[in-house]
């Protein structure tokens, strides 16, 4: 039964802060008590708040990601969370590298919850798309939701 999930990008200042948000504010939306989290695989960030322009794009949607501080995942996150959600490929491939032997907590890719042609949530750091990252995530996130609502529990 999944109770904890990590969201992973590269540095925690952008989708992964978003997607802890959104799914936060939809989980408690659909009376799913659920522990939320996220973290970067680079480490240039840590301690500081989301990117402002990701801050301000949650905030228009409702989602407050102001008070967030990034991180770097580590290895003790695979015994922390049942679940952990890449945004992209490559940070899917940096954190099964962390993964430590025998540790068999699944890692996904957000989008493999979403209904979209699209493998990765492009990184709005880079694109300056935040609306359209924050639609894939909405979209990821809501798969995710539906998904543990149809599990035992």
């Amino acid at each position: 039964m999944i109770e904890s999930i990590l969201c992973v990008c590269l540095g925690n200042i952008c989708r992964s802060p978003t997607a802890e948000g959104v799914l936060r504010v939809l989980s408690d939306r659909a009376g799913l008590d659920l522990c939320h989290d996220s973290a970067g695989t680079g480490g240039w960030h840590i301690g500081d708040p989301p990117y402002g322009p990701a801050i301000r794009a949650a905030a228009a949607r409702g989602y407050d990601i102001a008070a967030q501080r990034a991180r770097r995942i580590t290895a003790a996150d695979f015994g922390r969370f049942d679940l952990i959600l890449a945004m992209d490929r490559a940070n899917l491939a940096a954190v099964n590298a962390l993964r430590p032997a025998g540790m068999q907590t699944p890692v996904r890719l957000l989008l493999d919850y979403a209904d979209t042609p699209l493998i990765d949530v492009p990184d709005p750091y880079f694109t300056d798309d935040f609306e359209g990252a924050l639609d894939l995530i909405e979209a990821g996130a809501r798969g995710v939701l539906s998904r543990l609502a149809d599990q035992p529990q």
